[in-house]
């Protein structure tokens, strides 16, 4: 089916690849708990915006390009690293802001108030951009389930890429309500809230350390 081969096995894999937390998934779980369904959406809509720009870069060729000149890599990696540190500090202080007020509890049932500047969806989409090991990756696994024989392979990266973002699609959404539920529990329990937010600033550092230690 236009030049797609052995789709079970890609919707096998494509499955299990999306349930793998990543700091995209993160983000969309983090701002749904906080500011509800909503703002949870505007953060997957600029995953999802980002994710077709790789794609599409990915089906271009770039993955190729970043793969062959390490300096370009290395910048694209940098930046993508020293962007999810920066989220990383703002979750920290987030949570240690949450520890000194634990006391404090908010009975409105509100959504917690939004962090001065933040912006879901620039900031999703920018997290998504900023990794160049997803466009590698994109052509990596994308290529396996092209038939080389096929004229027209653009539109086969198209189908494939069709299936990874309704997976992405149904999965953040997923998390989108599942966080919506979470936030009663959080507001709550403000100890419950700072310790969450901690252990997702401390895995964003980790992103981004795994991020600065790849290679091409």
């Amino acid at each position: 089916m236009f030049g797609v081969i052995d789709l079970p096995t890609y919707l096998a894999g494509l499955i299990l690849i999306v349930l793998l937390p990543g700091p995209n998934s993160l983000y969309v779980l983090s701002v749904a708990a906080r500011r509800g369904v909503r703002d949870g959406y505007r953060a997957a809509a600029g995953v999802w915006c980002g994710d077709a720009v790789l794609m599409t870069l990915s089906a271009a060729g770039v993955a190729s390009l970043l793969q062959a000149n390490a300096v370009l890599f290395g910048i694209v990696k940098y930046a993508g690293a020293g962007y999810l540190t920066w989220l990383a500090v703002g979750m920290l202080r987030a949570a240690w802001g949450m520890w000194r007020t634990r006391r404090d509890e908010d009975a409105t049932g509100a959504p917690t108030a939004a962090a001065p500047g933040e912006r879901p969806f620039r900031r999703a989409l920018v997290v998504s951009l900023l990794n160049p090991k997803a466009i590698l990756f994109f052509i990596a696994f994308f290529v396996q389930f092209v038939d080389p024989a096929y004229a027209y392979p653009a539109l086969s990266f198209v189908v494939l890429g069709a299936f990874a973002q309704l997976a992405s699609v149904l999965y953040l959404s997923a998390l989108i309500f599942g966080g919506t539920r979470l936030a009663a529990a959080f507001r709550r329990r403000r100890r419950l809230s700072a310790g969450v937010t901690s252990a997702a600033g401390a895995l964003f550092l980790g992103f981004a350390a795994k991020l600065s230690l790849a290679g091409a």
